[in-house]
């Protein structure tokens, strides 16, 4: 990892002068890039490099001036307490913009750090709610926030699925407590009974006590709030202490960690993930190309959304003509393009208008796509 030692703030970002007249300009990303999540990490960082390659060999031309984009990405380990070094690293380092973090937890520690010295902050992975209700006026999202995915994956499991009796379990963080709450609060209005509610730490692989509990309880669906590689281990426990309940896990699952951590029983389990199906993206088949032809490793479906990020920020520089950030922000809360996955723009808040949501299963350990929603769920 890059020293993250806390340099002075300023609104100005980088544009060193190269020999030929064109000026270098910073574009952060921050995620894990070792851990648990460094898959994903590495796959939205190499998503976020494809932007910047292609947008320097179109050209950037600012107020007459040539700029070329260069990446400083930076691990935060999925971490609170190391994302905000990461955050002030970045801020040191003059970047007009960050794609980042994976988290909601991480993103909540770096925002008001972003905030305060004027840097643009992008999240192609946090959900939280709690995040562009800070109104940071330079705050975005390219995926929808949890309230939305909450609301559609109770409206499912109780309408769909017909589950009458559920229980939650979250990882006490910003994303996973806040999306077990929502997705707890729509099964109930929607008609359905949440008999109990249960949080574990997000570094536990023991879920012997809820379990067990909640075995008692007999739920027909058990909902995760929290990452993949735990959602893994409890589909284990699940089945090894014979519960006889579905699992609906939280966006982010949905990928090879999960299948390979869970094997057979993973079988069964559910998930709504931002966006449409891969291959129903309309710009997925050439993405897929480019990205192959650039890096020699698995592509995460995070990807797609920190490459869509940077080119807000990219396109954001060229609407706004300028490169101060609150022009760029500015212009970016009106922009409105075709990204890979879709149509992509912003609300008031920074939050993703009109988004997609694709419900999968896990059959035959693979994930299935079975059903798609539309729009923000009220």
């Amino acid at each position: 990892m890059s020293c993250w030692c806390a340099q002075g703030a300023s609104a100005a970002p980088a544009s060193d002068a190269l020999g030929d007249g064109e000026q270098t300009l910073a574009i952060g990303f921050a995620g894990p890039l070792s851990g648990p999540s460094m898959s994903v990490g590495r796959s939205m960082r190499n998503g976020v490099q494809l932007a910047l390659d292609e947008a320097n060999r179109r050209g950037l031309i600012i107020g007459g001036k040539r700029y070329r984009l260069k990446l400083v990405s930076q691990d935060d380990r999925a971490d609170p307490a190391t994302a905000e070094y990461v955050a002030r690293y970045l801020v040191g380092q003059h970047v007009i913009g960050v794609v980042g973090h994976w988290t909601s937890g991480t993103s909540l520690v770096a925002a008001p750090v972003y905030h305060a010295a004027g840097v643009i902050q992008v999240t192609p992975s946090a959900m939280s709610r709690k995040l562009t209700a800070l109104s940071y006026p330079r705050i975005f999202r390219t995926i929808p926030n949890n309230e939305s995915i909450g609301r559609w994956s109770a409206r499912y499991a109780v309408g769909k699925l017909a589950a009458r009796t559920v229980v939650t379990i979250d990882d006490r963080t910003p994303f996973g407590q806040g999306l077990a709450e929502q997705f707890a609060r729509e099964v109930e209005a929607q008609g359905g009974k949440v008999l109990a509610r249960y949080n574990v730490s997000d570094k536990t692989s023991d879920f012997n006590a809820p379990l067990l509990q909640a075995r008692q309880l007999k739920p027909d669906l058990i909902f995760f709030g929290g990452l993949d590689w735990q959602a893994a281990v409890l589909a284990r426990s699940i089945r090894r202490l014979q519960l006889d309940a579905r699992l609906m896990a939280s966006p982010g699952t949905l990928g090879l960690p999960f299948l390979m951590g869970a094997g057979m029983d993973a079988n069964g389990a559910l998930v709504l993930e931002p966006g449409p199906p891969q291959d129903k993206m309309p710009g997925w088949k050439t993405f897929r190309q480019r990205y192959s032809e650039s890096f020699d490793s698995d592509m995460d479906l995070y990807a797609v959304f920190a490459y869509e990020a940077a080119q807000s920020i990219i396109l954001g520089l060229r609407h706004a003509g300028s490169t101060d950030p609150d022009a760029v922000a500015r212009a970016m809360h009106r922009l409105r393009f075709e990204g890979v996955s879709g149509p992509v723009a912003f609300n008031e808040e920074g939050d993703l208008l009109n988004p997609t949501f694709t419900l999968y299963e896990v059959q035959d350990q693979r994930w299935v796509p079975i059903a798609r929603m539309h729009g923000l769920a009220r």
